[in-house]
């Protein structure tokens, strides 16, 4: 076996496990990451692309923000649309001075591999077999890579290896709680080399929800919402344009440049929450232990949130031998994470036609959007809550 010790096991090389590995090293704390899947992998998934600007400040804060500053696209909030004529924009910018920036995972992970190339920092890929140990005492990690078995003794672990990752399982079941909520729907989103709309549209309309996003000026995303026990390969590229196109209202679908896919795939909604977010010396992050519709844009933005509280709680253990914000981790993240989870949950019941919709359901549905487009309190509220909720600074 062979044998080495670091300050701080990171499981998982996606965004979150990075940009925490990228501000440890950047305060003297030492870090291994490690990543089942190769990099090409990694680097390749597509994944959200509206950040919260508490996102923007601390990808900046990491020093990586350039390429998004010039590359990225600021918004003052997303446009809706209903009713085949009705608009509404979520106001952030008037009503909190915040902005959206949209700018893909794909190339925040990008400029996260760059800056540790640039380090030389240890991430491990391919590695099988995670196992974590000692938890409560002295934790330590076994995996094994290249068909050689390895142990990494550490001091903390940070769990940032997704919903079917090895983390949260690694909890005792009498130890966790379980919150789950599953949508009876799915996204079918398509990628084309196609110039997008101009801003990000929400469309509620009685045959289900659609939206349009965008990743580069050539770069367009489209979902729209389909049923369950859909496949990829049911949906032609006609089909799905035809779909999109008579969900939007007439002027607005007159704007689309359409084109062949070049990735196309389907997407269970779901929220969920594990709670506690730490248990001995592992702590949780991400999607490791929630997960939220993509209605509200929320998921990554959630997972940088974790990222700032653990982040400022090792410093505080091991810059000011303090373990203060570590033993307040859990109950600070877990603030912020069923804010977003309920605001999720409220914006996907808002937008999209449930199997057992009735016409009551819908116009009450009508009402609320009609009464967000008139009363200013109700769009303020929506504001801060589609804007990001508060991320304490602490530490």
């Amino acid at each position: 076996m062979i044998e080495s010790k670091t300050q701080v096991a990171i499981i998982g090389g996606g965004p979150s496990g990075m940009l925490l590995s990228l501000l440890l090293h950047q305060e003297g704390i030492d870090n291994v990451v490690l990543e089942r899947s190769t990099r090409a992998h990694v680097l390749s998934r597509i994944r959200a692309g509206v950040l919260e600007w508490s996102t923007v400040e601390l990808l900046r804060r990491a020093g990586i923000g350039k390429r998004m500053d010039r590359e990225g696209h600021v918004h003052n909030g997303t446009q809706v649309a209903w009713g085949g004529e009705h608009t509404l924009l979520f106001d952030i910018n008037t009503y909190t001075g915040r902005h959206l920036m949209a700018y893909g995972q794909t190339a925040i992970t990008e400029d996260l591999y760059q800056a540790h190339d640039a380090l030389g920092s240890e991430v491990h890929h391919q590695v099988e077999q995670v196992e974590l140990h000692e938890l409560t005492g002295q934790p330590f990690v076994t995996y094994t890579q290249d068909g050689q078995t390895h142990r990494l003794n550490c001091d903390a672990i940070a769990g940032c290896d997704g919903f079917h990752g090895v983390s949260r399982g690694s909890i005792p079941a009498n130890v966790q709680r379980n919150f789950e909520k599953v949508y009876p729907f799915g996204w079918l989103g398509i990628l084309s080399e196609t110039p997008p709309l101009d801003d990000i549209w929400y469309i509620q309309h009685p045959d289900g929800f659609a939206l349009a996003s965008q990743r580069n000026p050539m770069l367009s995303r489209y979902y729209v919402q389909c049923d369950l026990n859909d496949r990829p390969e049911d949906w032609s590229d006609e089909r799905f344009w035809q779909t999109l196109l008579e969900r939007m209202p007439p002027k607005l679908a007159a704007q689309v440049v359409t084109g062949p896919s070049i990735e196309k795939s389907i997407a269970p909604l779901r929220s969920f929450v594990t709670e506690p977010m730490r248990y001995g010396q592992l702590f949780l992050v991400g999607d490791a232990a929630h997960i939220v519709p993509p209605t509200g844009a929320k998921g990554l933005n959630l997972a940088m949130s974790d990222v700032y509280y653990l982040w400022r709680a090792l410093v505080g253990r091991y810059r000011h031998n303090s373990e203060d914000l570590v033993d307040r981790y859990s109950q600070v993240a877990l603030k912020r994470v069923w804010d977003t989870t309920r605001f999720s949950w409220w914006v996907t019941t808002l937008l999209h036609r449930f199997p057992d919709q009735t016409d009551f359901d819908l116009r009450t549905r009508l009402s609320e959007l009609q009464y967000l487009s008139d009363s200013p309190v109700a769009m303020h509220q929506l504001a801060e809550q589609y804007g990001g909720f508060p991320i304490e600074d602490w530490g």
